[in-house]
């Protein structure tokens, strides 16, 4: 986490404040901009991008890229970032793009096992399984 000093400005406190309201959801930049264009709140997406990018540095929120040409993910973590040893997967659907956010002991195990029987070692905040979410399955 970066220590540097940070200045408050009202559009990080409202970018803050919308954060704590979707903890562990994964938003785009693009979904924050159409929400608080939606609630008729002034921020440019520059800001949007710049308050982002230092929310990261600072370990309030977590940044994922699952593709190369596809917009980065942002999760609010708050002040308890992921442990580093936590096992933490993504589920994505190929269908309506949904991404499904981890944690099962059954992939700590297949984690391991990689480590332990074939010497590699996987990184779990980025592994992604592709397939269809229950809502697409049902269609």
């Amino acid at each position: 986490m970066n220590q540097r000093s940070n200045y408050k400005t009202k559009q990080r406190d409202v970018l803050l404040k919308y954060l704590e309201t979707v903890p562990g959801i994964h938003i785009t930049a693009n979904d924050v901009y159409e929400y608080f264009k939606a609630n008729g709140t002034p921020i440019g997406q520059a800001t949007i991008y710049r308050q982002l990018e230092k929310l990261v540095d600072e370990g309030i929120i977590n940044k994922y890229i699952f593709e190369a040409g596809t917009p980065a993910c942002f999760e609010y973590i708050g002040t308890d970032e992921h442990n580093e040893s936590e096992i933490c997967f993504h589920c994505k659907c190929e269908q309506c793009g949904k991404l499904i956010h981890l944690h099962c002991d059954e992939l700590n195990e297949i984690s391991a096992h990689l480590y332990n029987e074939h010497h590699f070692k996987l990184n779990p905040m980025r592994t992604v399984f592709y397939g269809l979410c229950e809502d697409c399955i049902n269609e």
